[in-house]
């Protein structure tokens, strides 16, 4: 259902009945997992977080271990120039 690496990948699967009897699976909540940066990023003004994740992890689509490692919901909030956001390592 998911990628290989996917932050959903490990989330269990439950089954949802509905009234006429079809099953329709879904993924649970994904918990934010403790998540420890090992190193510091400062943001420049270019900076996006597919290319940082990039430069860590030589992964694009692995952008949401940054966000996971800066409790971000959102990644966007990470973005503001100046501001040091932790890197975690690429497997958590």
């Amino acid at each position: 259902m998911f990628f290989k690496g996917s932050r959903y990948e490990k989330v269990p699967t439950a089954t949802y009945l509905d009234p006429s009897g079809r099953s329709i699976q879904y993924k649970l909540v994904r918990w934010i997992p403790d998540t420890t940066p090992v190193v510091g990023h400062r943001v420049g003004s270019e900076d996006r977080l597919d290319l940082i994740a990039w430069e860590a992890f030589r992964d694009t689509e692995r952008f949401w271990r940054v966000c996971d490692a800066n409790r971000a919901l959102w990644p966007n909030d990470l973005l503001e120039v100046g501001a040091v956001i932790g890197i975690p390592a690429a497997e958590g």
